[in-house]
């Protein structure tokens, strides 16, 4: 636990949209300099929400069809899931702090 699990097109029904808890789903690829900063912050608020929010990240070079299906143009997109439905979305580098607000409210 406490670490985003690397989730793909085959794997996204079951880790993401049949999850019990909320999941919280970042869309990257590895040449993304911005999808490298906000890595390290998803790893840390994956510590801090073990067992309540499940963490996921999604490679848009190898799984377009996820990407696709969200509407996913730029990364890094962070979609926030709850109940298999998407909740909220984010474009872009955001603060720990930002993302930890959408999280909490979530959870509320």
């Amino acid at each position: 636990m406490g670490k985003p699990l690397e989730i793909n097109d085959d794997s996204f029904e079951q880790a993401v949209i049949k999850a019990e808890l909320p999941v919280v789903v970042d869309f990257w690829a590895p040449w993304c300099g911005p999808c490298r900063m906000v890595g390290p912050v998803l790893d840390e608020l994956a510590e801090k929400y073990s067992g309540k929010v499940e963490f996921t990240k999604l490679n848009v070079d190898s799984n377009a069809g996820s990407a696709g299906k969200y509407g996913v143009h730029s990364i890094p997109t962070i979609i926030f899931f709850k109940d298999g439905k998407p909740m909220q979305q984010v474009v872009g580098a955001r603060p720990k702090k930002e993302l930890q607000e959408i999280i909490d409210s979530l959870l509320a």
